[in-house]
């Protein structure tokens, strides 16, 4: 007796035409190009969690750097005094102090200073 696949392949299609909804051209209607085009944005988003993270630690290196150049420091020579003077604070911290509350940033270069 021949199996038939009946609403089974129905509902899987229907899934990833679903899931492709705004996809361009015939990436939303064919099956076939659907599931690709699913595949490879599911790699993309994959990478791009990853690239995230790199380009936030990025930024906030910037942001760390500038206000320091403002009170004669550099990064490269920040980090280090503040690993000696014991102060541990990841850099996503110090970049908002750094953006949204100076007088605090101010404080910590302050104590790094004196302690070297």
């Amino acid at each position: 007796m021949r199996v038939k696949t009946g609403y089974v392949r129905k509902r899987k299609h229907k899934k990833v035409l679903n899931l492709t909804k705004g996809y361009r051209m015939t990436k939303n209607r064919l099956y076939k190009v659907a599931h690709e085009a699913l595949l490879h944005a599911g790699q993309y988003a994959f990478i791009g969690r990853k690239l995230r993270k790199r380009d936030f630690k990025k930024l906030w290196i910037q942001r760390i750097n500038a206000a320091a150049r403002q009170h004669g420091l550099t990064y490269s020579k920040l980090i280090p005094l503040l690993k000696e003077s014991k102060i541990n604070l990841n850099r996503k911290i110090l970049a908002h102090f750094a953006a949204k509350e100076p007088e605090v940033f101010q404080t910590i270069i302050d104590k790094v200073k004196n302690q070297s």
